[in-house]
């Protein structure tokens, strides 16, 4: 595998060149700023610098490079492996679509054969991220595969996002990247970082991802009265205070942002569904505990070699906002622990996917969460 980064500037593409041949590039990565990855003449320079790959990416929060947040308003990085290959598909929808359909048909539309790992790319606004993650799941119909990915941002405005998959930029788009053959390995990593508080309490009444009462308590007056003076700032203010939920109290928890307020109908509007009958309870932490989750991420991929790997980094944009100036430490503390070897490039989220651990490879859709997706090539 070889990996050369691209950076945006100046209305041109810089490249580092470490790819003699461009058209040997299998698959190219690129996240950026909302206004700059919708622009067809950006894309269109991408794709003359890089005329055989397989180009995907989306809008985001903050572009993740190295061990720091790109100052360019768009980066891409370039792989060119030594056997393996990619595949991609894509899916796009309407406010009509069964979401969870779209999903089964995105996934059933990539080759299975010699099939090692999907990772997902979404409109981060549209898509339900809890029925992105069910139709996947149930998509691969016991074959042996894991998924992550994420959802596109939008900066903290929360009125776009776009998805790249071979060419200009849309919304209302999923895009599955496939990778295939035997010299290719992947591990994931996933960790919050955040605390529960407060009392635990029973999701009364939902729809989806709507959550509209709290122990029979309008949800959104709960909210706030635990929030206090953080109310005034709303829907802003959540991304400090997420929430956690599960089915019952044994179960491992899964955290949930909410991405608006309904003041009409009290209701919180949630990243992800938010069943009736589960358990909630709000959750908060500080910056070493951010910084703490990302180590604990990145201390799950246990595979190392010697060779160049590429490291697929998607964390959520609430710990950004957490984290303000200090959002490079939990970068470098990845990086420091997974290597040099390990090229990482990502971006700042609307929602993560990702298994709870290699060992229960079921993707799962996260919030306000560090996950990391490591390709090796042997």
């Amino acid at each position: 595998m070889t990996i050369e980064h691209v950076k945006y500037r100046d209305n041109r593409w810089q490249i580092e060149e470490n790819i003699v041949d461009k058209n040997s590039v299998d698959l190219l990565f690129t996240f950026g700023e909302r206004e700059t990855i919708k622009e067809k003449a950006v894309f269109d320079k991408l794709r003359a610098l890089y005329p055989s790959a397989q180009i995907v990416g989306c809008s985001s929060s903050g572009n993740i490079l190295g061990d720091s947040i790109s100052e360019e308003p768009m980066i891409a990085t370039a792989i060119s492996f030594e056997t393996g290959s990619v595949s991609i598909s894509v899916e796009d929808f309407s406010d009509e679509d069964d979401q969870y359909l779209v999903s089964q048909r995105l996934i059933k539309k990539l080759p299975t054969d010699r099939l090692k790992h999907i990772f997902i790319l979404s409109d981060g606004l549209k898509m339900n991220g809890s029925s992105l993650a069910k139709g996947v799941n149930d998509a691969l119909d016991g074959i042996d595969v894991s998924i992550t990915g994420g959802l596109a941002g939008d900066g903290i405005e929360f009125k776009e996002t776009w998805i790249i998959a071979n060419e200009e930029a849309k919304e209302n788009r999923i895009v599955a990247v496939g990778f295939y053959g035997e010299s290719i390995s992947v591990e994931s990593g996933c960790s919050a970082g955040w605390k529960e508080f407060g009392i635990l309490r029973k999701i009364t009444k939902s729809k989806g991802n709507t959550l509209y009462e709290i122990d029979g308590e309008p949800a959104l007056a709960l909210y706030k009265k635990y929030l206090g003076e953080y109310a005034n700032d709303l829907p802003r203010s959540a991304l400090n205070f997420p929430m956690s939920i599960k089915e019952n109290r044994e179960d491992e928890a899964i955290i949930r942002s909410v991405l608006a307020i309904d003041e009409e109908n009290q209701a919180l509007i949630f990243a992800g569904d938010v069943p009736e009958g589960y358990l909630a309870r709000l959750m908060k932490t500080n910056i070493d505990g951010l910084i703490d989750g990302s180590e604990i991420a990145a201390k799950q991929i246990t595979k190392i070699n010697n060779k160049e790997a590429l490291g697929l980094v998607v964390s959520c944009v609430g710990r950004r906002i957490m984290l303000k100036q200090l959002t490079d430490e939990e970068l470098e503390s990845i990086a420091l622990t997974l290597g040099e070897r390990v090229e990482l490039v990502g971006f700042y989220s609307y929602g993560e996917l990702a298994p709870f651990s290699n060992e229960l490879p079921s993707c799962s859709l996260h919030n306000q969460t560090m996950t990391l997706t490591v390709v090796y090539e042997d």
